[in-house]
């Protein structure tokens, strides 16, 4: 901003000094023009040179006066179109440090979202390990559940050889039997079943030893299984449980990490927006500096002109009746202020009308009548070479100056004058037509 403010700077110094050395050009000839012209046309009717002399240099200095003056508004309405465009460059180069820090920290917070998701994703490799290790252990107690379901049976033989005697003994192996083929059917089978078994196991041991003796160790073996298994059981619904959670997590993530690509997308939409006003405030810059220059030329033109009339004029002897005055107050119409005042008005107003020019007189009454009043603007900002609110504001500025208090009121589209005023400025306008007249 400092490179900006500092370039802009150097450039209205050079346009500065390159337009005072053109202004004094230009005066110098103003200067000769007026003098000579006056000069000559006094010293026509009463050919007294001194006289001739001194009215020559009374509308030299009145000239000057004029030029300075009307110098001096203009740089001043410069000066506020500049101040109020760099005024909007450095607000649109803010705006435009905010969102670049902003871009800044949702970069920051993706990289932080993507961190986290590397880890969710480390501990789901991590729960998938853990997963299969269980399951090689499950593979590895299916196999020792076979050997010894292999184990039962080769007792079941056993068992059928020693109850082949008695019926009881046969009724109480087919109860076990069937009670081992259920678990080797279900390994879910609850610890009350269990019990049930060891119970009836418990009746067979008092009645036959050697069959307890032998089925002892597999009652031991089967509830350490059972319990391994329920403990496993439970390890994979908590293992579920957690990466159920995870999934969950991972997909708010996804939802958040969607959520800030379409913001970072709305806020280059938006970036590309304001480059774009800013490009076309640089483009209306350089047509108002272009009208500007032609405007100058044009000026130079005229003021050739003029000088060249004058020679021509200076050159011909030509009688009282028939010398033609070329027209200045119609030039100087525009830019000279309207001095006069009137009795009815009180004496901040007569200042006012002081103060006040015919072009912004020509705005009040064009308020006053609401004749197209937008075009009129328009077209008074192009004679002035100026915007219309410009002009508004200028007249609101002298208002505030002399009388204290804004008589228009710009809050609307067309500006309206304030209704305590109103009769004021219609008297203004009176002795601004009687005065034209």
């Amino acid at each position: 901003m400092t490179l900006i403010t500092t370039n802009s700077h150097q450039g209205t110094t050079i346009k500065t000094s390159k337009m005072q050395s053109g202004a004094v050009s230009n005066r110098v000839i103003l200067g000769i023009a007026a003098f000579s012209v006056s000069f000559g046309l006094s010293l026509v009717p009463n050919w007294d040179i001194t006289q001739a002399l001194i009215t020559g240099i009374i509308t030299v200095l009145a000239t000057y006066s004029a030029a300075l003056f009307v110098d001096k508004r203009r740089r001043n309405y410069e000066l506020l179109v500049l101040n109020s465009l760099h005024r909007k460059i450095r607000e649109l180069e803010g705006l435009k440090y905010r969102i670049v820090r902003e871009i800044q920290q949702v970069e920051q917070h993706k990289i932080i979202l993507y961190t986290e998701s590397q880890n969710l994703q480390n501990q789901i490799i991590d729960s998938r390990n853990q997963r299969d290790s269980i399951h090689r252990d499950l593979g590895s107690f299916a196999a020792q559940k076979k050997q010894l379901e292999v184990e039962i049976l080769h007792l079941k033989t056993e068992l059928e050889q020693i109850n082949n005697n008695t019926a009881e003994l046969k009724q109480y192996c087919s109860d076990l039997a069937a009670e081992k083929r259920r678990l080797e059917v279900n390994c879910n089978v609850s610890r009350a079943e269990v019990n049930q078994t060891q119970a009836q196991i418990e009746a067979l041991k008092q009645e036959k030893q050697e069959i307890e003796n032998n089925l002892i160790l597999s009652n031991r073996l089967k509830p350490q299984l059972e319990e391994k298994l329920h403990e496993l059981r439970v390890e994979v619904e908590t293992l579920e449980t957690k990466i159920f959670t995870q999934t969950n997590s991972l997909q708010d993530t996804i939802k958040n990490q969607e959520v800030i690509a379409n913001n970072i997308k709305k806020l280059q939409e938006n970036r590309q927006l304001q480059t774009e006003e800013i490009n076309q405030l640089q483009n209306q810059i350089s047509l108002l500096q272009d009208e500007r220059d032609s405007l100058q030329n044009e000026v130079w033109e005229l003021l050739q002109n003029l000088e060249n009339l004058s020679q021509e004029q200076s050159n011909e002897y030509l009688p009282e009746n028939e010398i033609e005055l070329f027209p200045f107050d119609e030039l100087l119409e525009v830019t000279e202020p309207h001095q006069n005042s009137n009795e009815n008005l009180p004496p901040e107003w007569n200042k006012f009308l002081d103060n006040v020019e015919s072009h912004q007189i020509k705005i009040l009454k064009a308020i006053v009548q609401q004749d197209d009043t937008k075009a009129v603007l328009k077209q008074i900002a192009e004679t002035q070479i100026t915007m219309p609110n410009l002009l508004i504001d200028s007249i609101n500025e002298i208002a505030d100056n002399t009388i204290g208090e804004l008589i228009l009121e710009t809050s609307e589209e067309t500006p309206e004058i304030y209704p305590e005023h109103l009769l004021k400025v219609r008297e203004i306008i009176k002795i601004y037509d009687q005065s034209v007249r």
